[in-house]
């Protein structure tokens, strides 16, 4: 049996568009895949978005009262049903009854741009671009300039695609609308369509004509210098958008945006770990034995740490702060220094006897084997 769109939204044939809606979305919410886990909840809220989709539109109700059924209506129409795929939210993981709403019952610019006087404004592309930084950076923040190539507005016609104001006209095929309906007879009786307008392609304006610096488009390539900031504590792969400086939109229509992405260069003495930096530092067995200060580089120059007496090799010590900077939060990670014992590969005749005899008074046998060891 064929389906009443009335029915499936429980509505009257008299119902007016908010009553409609406000069925459309409790019905909606009540059967979305995503929140009813129960069998046929897919089929059922395809059922409910398919019956709002053809009473929330006034042409398309209009058409349907007048075969009173859903395969008579299809079959005469060429309606096919709906089709998640159509609205952009796939699987339904991202449904916005906001979007959906406007789609079908003509609230706002609907998807996919924005509309101006008659014509959908079509938004600039996205750009992308892959920027190297270092970890000095990282710690301390930059201002680098790039320089890349897109789309702008043509400065001629300031992206009107007109050689001067007075060419663009309202379209006379279709009166500024960029549809135009035909109507022709059926076995079912008169049936209405609405095409998009070729003479303005949908635009609702009409260029006499073109600007010769665009050719018609409002559009120039050109390869244009932008600063773009880094900030602390970016790392791999962080991603900084730029608003609007992404290619210009045709006929004066908003530009898109540009997507910094970030690839850290590898440094040549501090490792990343998070937002710790890591360095090997080699120190004097002396001091590893006695104790000192010894220099140790950092991201701001030297700085001195202090060894205690008896360190042993691969001992890892901590100076506070002197990491990078938390991204979000504020705080700061800490500069991790791991000391490794330089031990002489050359000792002359005057340096052995004093180990030697430190040895004997030190009473461990060996002790001088890999100081020796030439």
């Amino acid at each position: 049996m064929s389906k009443d769109y009335y029915n499936v939204l429980g509505v009257d044939k008299n119902a007016t568009k908010d009553e409609i809606k406000k069925a459309y979305k409790k019905l909606a919410k009540k059967h979305h895949p995503d929140i009813n886990k129960e069998e046929g909840s897919t089929e059922k809220f395809k059922e409910i978005n398919e019956a709002a989709q053809v009473l929330g539109d006034d042409q398309k109700r209009s058409q349907y009262d007048q075969f009173g059924d859903a395969d008579s209506f299809k079959r005469a129409s060429g309606f096919s049903g709906f089709k998640s795929s159509d609205f952009g939210f796939g699987d339904y993981a991202s449904f916005d009854f906001g979007d959906i709403f406007d789609q079908f019952f003509g609230g706002g610019g609907g998807f996919g741009g924005q509309r101006r006087g008659g014509r959908r404004q079509v938004r600039g592309s996205d750009l992308r671009y892959d920027m190297e930084f270092t970890l000095e950076d990282a710690a301390f923040g930059a201002e680098k300039e790039i320089s890349i190539p897109r789309n702008e507005q043509c400065p001629e016609c300031q992206g009107k695609g007109a050689k001067k104001e007075s060419d663009i006209t309202t379209c006379p095929d279709c009166n500024g609308s960029g549809t135009v309906r035909k109507t022709q007879r059926t076995p079912f009786g008169l049936f209405a369509t609405t095409a998009s307008c070729r003479k303005c392609h949908g635009e609702g304006k009409y260029i006499k004509e073109e600007c010769l610096g665009c050719d018609g488009t409002g559009l120039v390539h050109e390869r244009r210098k932008i600063k773009v900031k880094i900030p602390q504590g970016s790392e791999q792969g962080t991603n900084l958008r730029i608003s609007g400086e992404g290619e210009a939109g045709p006929r004066g229509a908003p530009s898109g945006d540009l997507y910094i992405v970030l690839h850290m260069k590898e440094h040549k003495i501090f490792q990343r770990r998070g937002d710790d930096i890591f360095v090997n530092v080699d120190i004097p067995f002396t001091t590893a034995a006695l104790g000192g200060d010894v220099d140790v580089p950092t991201l701001k120059g030297k700085a001195k740490l202090k060894i205690p007496s008896g360190t042993k090799a691969g001992t890892v010590f901590k100076m506070k702060d002197l990491g990078i900077p938390y991204l979000h939060d504020g705080g700061k990670g800490d500069e991790l220094i791991k000391v490794e014992i330089d031990v002489p590969k050359k000792l002359n005749a005057k340096q052995k006897k004093l180990l030697q005899d430190f040895e004997k008074e030190f009473g461990k046998k060996g002790f001088l084997k890999k100081v020796f060891e030439n």
